[in-house]
């Protein structure tokens, strides 16, 4: 892309998926990052990407500043085209941190984060700005604090929010994430994906979190695990089926067979919430166990065991909090 028609973009959240996707994002746009707990070390250092996808030894030296106040201070009142928020979902948080560098009408605000009902909160304080939903698919883990490592996959599904509003500014954004070389689709309405992601992430994250395990070690630790593992899958899918998003028996077996495939070759894996809780960091309960759960109970849905795991993982996180 010529530069005087490169778009600007602010990255809130510039952990291990969001450094990866600034790195392809400053191929084809004028990028700047907000960074906290990793500050220092990226403004001094920048990032390390390895890759298997992209390649193994990266230095990547971004624009970096502290918040999004900064950020606008920095722009000189050219306004961002898009701000990318790859923080973890937290209710009533993210919002007011990003809202000094949010233009009213021009900034298209793209949600790169898990969990269901997380995006009204975000089209409450920003009623006249574009917001984008998307579904992330990359495993990458940040350790130590600017080194990335990145396995074989990378895709985010993408869609407008609420699903009646232009799709124009979405499907840009899909164009812009292909011509850095990533993996984009769109969809009219992306929260069919949202859910079929859910199965694993509303089952594992809690799971490992609590029991501080990786996924594969989770199958073999006894007999009942898989089932109870499938059982959890079943609520999820009930729940999106009560809210008119239909999930098949295949598509839970398919999620959990994931897992069950990387058994033989010792390849399990650390979901972000257990990452969270062995670096002390507060973990997104409510956007993926919480809000389904009430989701669930509003429509009269059974969910016994996602219950039993969000109360058990918000009293973790509670912990984490006051550590």
């Amino acid at each position: 892309m010529a530069s005087e028609i490169r778009p600007r973009i602010l990255l809130f959240g510039a952990g291990s998926v969001g450094t990866v996707y600034l790195w392809l994002l400053s191929k084809v746009a004028h990028t700047t990052a907000v960074c906290r707990s990793n500050y220092d070390v990226a403004k001094e250092d920048g990032f390390i990407i390895n890759s298997s996808i992209f390649g193994q030894g990266i230095h990547f030296r971004p624009d970096i500043v502290r918040d999004c106040a900064e950020a606008a201070s920095k722009a000189g009142g050219s306004p961002y085209d898009y701000i990318v928020v790859c923080s973890k979902a937290i209710p009533g948080t993210v919002p007011q941190l990003i809202a000094p560098a949010v233009t009213e009408g021009n900034t298209a605000i793209v949600l790169v984060q898990n969990g269901v009902g997380i995006e009204q909160e975000y089209k409450d304080a920003f009623p006249n700005n574009p917001v984008i939903s998307t579904v992330v698919y990359l495993p990458a883990t940040q350790r130590p604090a600017g080194v990335i490592r990145h396995g074989e996959v990378e895709k985010l599904q993408i869609g407008p929010y609420p699903t009646t509003s232009s799709p124009d500014t979405a499907k840009s954004f899909v164009s812009l994430i292909r011509a850095a070389g990533g993996t984009a689709e769109f969809y009219d309405d992306v929260q069919p994906k949202r859910w079929f992601k859910l199965l694993v992430n509303a089952s594992w994250n809690p799971i490992c979190s609590l029991s501080l395990s990786k996924d594969t070690a989770i199958l073999e630790a006894c007999d009942e695990a898989t089932p109870v593992l499938f059982a959890v899958m079943m609520e999820i899918r009930d729940i999106a089926a009560a809210h008119g998003y239909m999930l098949t028996k295949e598509e839970v077996e398919f999620q959990l067979g994931r897992a069950q495939a990387r058994i033989p070759i010792k390849a399990g894996i650390e979901p972000s919430m257990l990452q969270d809780v062995q670096a002390g960091r507060r973990i997104e309960v409510e956007a993926i166990v919480g809000n389904p759960v009430r989701m669930g109970k509003s429509k009269g849905v059974k969910c016994d065991r996602l219950e039993m795991l969000y109360v058990l993982a918000k009293a973790l996180d509670l912990h984490l909090g006051r550590r």
